[in-house]
């Protein structure tokens, strides 16, 4: 199925490289193009405004959320679509996820990986079949690709659960492989080999 609103988890601030301001700018223009709604964090700097303005440019659907403690820390972006004001991060997570029906991590720092590992989790419980892509800008995600690997070989992780971590550097091969995703088959409890 084909996500009409994607959640993008990304960082605040643009990075070390251009590259990366690039690929949040390309991944908006292609949000757009595909008449995705881009749910996002609400704010106007960093790869999080960089995306926003880039769906916005092209004529497409942008929806903010913020908490009320960051409307002047993160400077909310006032040009969206909607901007949707809420009182705490957890809210903001819980918000992003019931618009979503996908979700795109860009780079960032620790938030994006928070957010990215709850909705991961919770995926991997069962508790929601959404496709989540990590666009993986110059190798960004190299080293998170390889601690999923590793979490599997050493059977933290099973590999229908690994499957769950779809990557590409492109933003429309990465919708591509969302679009065509098959949540795992979840069972209702986790066995105990020791038994």
């Amino acid at each position: 199925m084909t996500p009409t609103h994607i959640a993008v988890f990304c960082g605040s601030r643009e990075g070390a490289s251009p590259a990366y301001m690039d690929s949040a700018r390309t991944l908006g223009i292609e949000l757009a193009k595909q008449n995705i709604t881009l749910v996002y964090g609400g704010s106007r700097v960093g790869l999080m405004g960089a995306v926003a303005d880039a769906v916005l440019d092209q004529g497409g659907q942008a929806i903010g959320v913020l908490p009320t403690f960051m409307q002047t820390r993160e400077i909310a972006h006032l040009g969206l679509t909607e901007l949707i004001m809420v009182e705490s991060m957890h809210e903001r997570k819980a918000k992003m996820a019931e618009l979503a029906e996908g979700f795109i991590t860009l780079p960032g720092g620790s938030g994006t990986m928070e957010e990215y590992f709850e909705v991961f989790t919770w995926a991997q419980l069962g508790l929601h079949q959404k496709p989540i892509g990590v666009l993986n800008a110059t190798g960004y995600y190299d080293p998170l690709i390889q601690l999923f690997d590793r979490m599997t070989s050493e059977g933290f992780v099973t590999p229908e659960h690994r499957n769950i971590l779809l990557t590409s550097p492109e933003p429309s091969e990465l919708l591509k492989l969302m679009n065509e995703y098959n949540a795992p088959t979840t069972p209702k409890i986790l066995t105990d080999k020791r038994t």
